[in-house]
C-alpha cells in the first residue's frame, strides 16, 4: 500500500508544478459557461471603399466547433489563457493639436472632444501624452526658464495657459474627469546642452544633469496645480535622432545613469515616486537593446514602470520589428510596454480623398501585433492636425486620425480614426488580452476580456477581396465575411 503522506507530497507537487506552467504561459481564463453562451452578439465594420465607419452590420451565431481546412481563413481564441492587463489607448495633446482645436467653430469644438472622448457616442480614449515645453509640432521653440536659469527661478507655464493648457483640461472633462496623462521633453533648454541648441540632436551637459532632473519635477508640480494631474512620464522623446526639431541624444548608458543617478531619485525626493516612469520612447530596432542596459542594472530598474517604444523603424525596409516587443516582454516580464508615438508622415490630402487603405491599416496591423506582443498601453501622435498637417515649427508635416479645416472651421474625420476605435472604445481600461491565433496572413486578430465579461476580437483583412472566415471560441465556432480592406469588432456579451 502507498504510505498516504507520500501522496498527499505528490499530489502538493503536481499542483505546485502545475501553478508554475500557468504562471508561465498565462493565467487560467474563465468560466466557460459564462463564455460559450453568449446572449448578446454584434458586429461593427469600417471599411475601406464603402460607408461603414465603426457601423453595426450584424450579429454573430455560434454552432459547433468546425475544424479550418488549410484553405480557410480562420480565428481561433483561447479563452484558457489570459495574458497582460490593459491601460488604455490615447494620443498627444500637443501645442499643434491644441492652436487648432481653438481655430475650429464651437459646435465642431464639442464634436471633437465627444467623438474621442464619449464611450457611447465616441471611441472613449483614456490616455494622453503631452509635451514638456516645445517640440516640433508647437510654433516655434520655447522654454519654462530664462536663458541660463539653471536654478529654474523663472520656471513658469505661462506659454501653455494660451492653447495646451485649457485643450487639455477639456479633454479630461470629456473623459469623465480622468484622464492618464504622461509627459515626455524633446529637449532641454539649450544652455545645458553641448550644441547650445534646442534643435539637431547635442546631448544634456553632465553639470546640468540634477538641474534638468529638477525642471521635470517643476513641470509636474505646475500641470497639476493647474488641475491636470501626470500619471507619468519619459525620460526623452526619440534620443537616438539628431533631428532638424528639438531633440537630445542618450546613449542606453547615458539614459540609464541619469534615470538612477538624478532623475529617479529627484522624484523620489520630491514625494512623486509613483510617476510611471518610461525609458526609450523611440522606434522598435533598438528597443530591446536600450531595454536591455537599463532594465538589467537593478539600481535604474527599481525605477522604470515600463519601456516606451514608435513605430518608425520600417523606413529600413517596409517592415515594422514587432519581435522586439515580444523579446523585451519576454526578457522582462515584470515591466510594461507601452507605444509612445506614430502617425504617418509626409502629409498629403490626395491620400485622404482617395481614401489609402495604408494610412489606417498601418494603425491597424501595429495595434494588433503591439496587443499580442505583450502591449499594456498605445499612443496615437498628434490627436488632430489643421488641414496642412501642421502647424510645425520645422515644416514636419504629418497626418492625423481627424484634420480640422482652419479656413472653415470644419472636422475631417480619416479611416484611421475609426481604426483606432474598433480597439479603444471596446476595449476599456482594466480588460485583460485573451490568446489569439489566425490562419491566413491577410487576416489579423486580436482579443481581451473586459471587466464586465464581454469579449472584444478585433479582426482585419488587408486583401483586396471580401473575406468569409470562421471565429472559433474554444468548441463553439461561428461563419462570418469582412469587406476587403476592412477592420471589425465583435463584441460577445
Amino acid at each position: 500500500m502507498i504510505n498516504k503522506k507520500i501522496v498527499l507530497i505528490l499530489v502538493f507537487c503536481s499542483l505546485v508544478i502545475g501553478s508554475l506552467i500557468t504562471g508561465f504561459s498565462g493565467e487560467t481564463g474563465i468560466n466557460k459557461s459564462e463564455v460559450l453562451n453568449f446572449s448578446n452578439t454584434k458586429v461593427y465594420t469600417t471599411a475601406h471603399g464603402t460607408e461603414f465607419n465603426l457601423k453595426e452590420t450584424g450579429e454573430v451565431e455560434f454552432g459547433k466547433f468546425k475544424q479550418p481546412l488549410e484553405t480557410e481563413a480562420s480565428i481561433l481564441v483561447n479563452t484558457d489563457r489570459l495574458h497582460q492587463t490593459f491601460v488604455g489607448i490615447g494620443a498627444a495633446l500637443t501645442d499643434a493639436s491644441a492652436e487648432t482645436f481653438y481655430k475650429l467653430d464651437k459646435d465642431q469644438q464639442d464634436l471633437f472632444m465627444e467623438a474621442y472622448y464619449s464611450i457611447d457616442k465616441g471611441i472613449g480614449y483614456s490616455l494622453g501624452r503631452t509635451i514638456i515645453h516645445s517640440c516640433d509640432f508647437s510654433s516655434g521653440s520655447y522654454t519654462y526658464v530664462e536663458e541660463g536659469d539653471a536654478d529654474l527661478k523663472t520656471f513658469n507655464i505661462d506659454h501653455d495657459r494660451q492653447f495646451r493648457l485649457p485643450f487639455t483640461k477639456k479633454a479630461i472633462e470629456a473623459a469623465g474627469g480622468e484622464l492618464l496623462m504622461y509627459a515626455s521633453p524633446w529637449s532641454p533648454p539649450a544652455f545645458m546642452k553641448t550644441n547650445g541648441n534646442m534643435l539637431q540632436g547635442g546631448k544634456l551637459k553632465p553639470e546640468y544633469y540634477q538641474s534638468w532632473a529638477n525642471y521635470y519635477v517643476k513641470f509636474i508640480e505646475a500641470y497639476e496645480k493647474e488641475g491636470v494631474p501626470i500619471w507619468g512620464l519619459s525620460i526623452q522623446n526619440e534620443p537616438m535622432a539628431t533631428q532638424r526639431w528639438e531633440s537630445c541624444i542618450y546613449s542606453a548608458e547615458e539614459e540609464r545613469d541619469f534615470l538612477k543617478n538624478f532623475l529617479g531619485p529627484t522624484l523620489e525626493k520630491s514625494g512623486m515616486g509613483d510617476k510611471k516612469v518610461i525609458v526609450w520612447d523611440h522606434n522598435r530596432d533598438l528597443l530591446f537593446e536600450r531595454a536591455n542596459v537599463i532594465l538589467s542594472d537593478p539600481e535604474a530598474n527599481k525605477y522604470v514602470w515600463g519601456t516606451g517604444f514608435h513605430w518608425y523603424e520600417d523606413w529600413k525596409d517596409g517592415t515594422p520589428m514587432f519581435k522586439n516587443v515580444a523579446g523585451v516582454n519576454d526578457a522582462y516580464p515584470d515591466k510594461k510596454l507601452i507605444f509612445t508615438e506614430g502617425c504617418n508622415e509626409g502629409y498629403n490630402i490626395e491620400r485622404l480623398e482617395k481614401d489609402d487603405p495604408t494610412l489606417a491599416e498601418r494603425y491597424g496591423k501595429a495595434m494588433i501585433n503591439d496587443f499580442n506582443n505583450g502591449t499594456v498601453a498605445w499612443t496615437d501622435w498628434n490627436i488632430l492636425l489643421d488641414e496642412t498637417g501642421g502647424p510645425n515649427h520645422v515644416q514636419n508635416l504629418c497626418f492625423a486620425p481627424v484634420h480640422g479645416n482652419t479656413k472653415t472651421g470644419k472636422l475631417m474625420f480619416t479611416r484611421s480614426f475609426y481604426y483606432i476605435g474598433h480597439f479603444s472604445k471596446f476595449i476599456r481600461p482594466g480588460a485583460r488580452r485573451i490568446s489569439t491565433g489566425t490562419t491566413a496572413n491577410h487576416l489579423s486578430a486580436t482579443s481581451f476580456l473586459n471587466k464586465d465579461g464581454s469579449v472584444v476580437v478585433v479582426a482585419m483583412n488587408t486583401s483586396d477581396k471580401e473575406l468569409n472566415y470562421m471565429l472559433s471560441i474554444d468548441n463553439k465556432t461561428a461563419e462570418l465575411s469582412m469587406p476587403a480592406h476592412a477592420i471589425q469588432s465583435i463584441i460577445l456579451k
